[in-house]
């Protein structure tokens, strides 16, 4: 087996952002054979996913600083640095930065590629992963087109 170092753009730490959530990759599908994609995310206050589920077989959260609301299938439930959820194909899910300051995780798609292809389609390029652009409402019509393309179905809120 041969291990590999993260792609240009992985290493690179190419950040977009989304929904405000700054989106950096770490890891591509082309850095794991397909396995998998890794991205850290940094959410300012107040902002999150809305509801949805995806066709990909699993999505993976690991909190590593600040307070993040996640909803799961229907529960919600408030998690802090040290918290793991794991989210199986097809269940509905969430996450909202609680906080005052941003919060910040590690999340990991299996197989890799659908999710990473949806940030860089729904999201906008930015050049300093360390400053949040001007907040705006986000353009619906082209969040639910890119989701639909990479099997996210956007869900109505709770």
């Amino acid at each position: 087996m041969n291990a590999h170092s993260p792609s240009a753009a992985a290493a690179a730490g190419s950040t977009v952002h989304l929904l405000g959530t700054l989106v950096t990759f770490r890891a591509l599908a082309a850095d794991t054979e397909g396995t998998f994609s890794l991205v850290e995310a940094v959410t300012a206050p107040g902002q999150g996913t809305p509801p949805h589920r995806q066709r990909d077989d699993a999505e993976a959260f690991y909190v590593l600083e600040g307070s993040f609301e996640f909803m799961l299938d229907g529960s919600t439930v408030t998690s802090g640095p040290g918290a793991f959820h794991y989210v199986p194909r097809g269940m509905p899910h969430g996450f909202r930065n609680t906080g005052s300051t941003p919060a910040k995780m590690l999340i990991i798609n299996l197989p890799g590629g659908l999710h990473e292809n949806f940030f860089r389609e729904a999201g906008d390029a930015v050049a300093d992963a360390t400053q949040f652009p001007p907040m705006a409402p986000p353009d619906i019509p082209r969040l639910v087109a890119a989701a639909g393309r990479y099997g996210i179905e956007m869900l109505p809120p709770a």
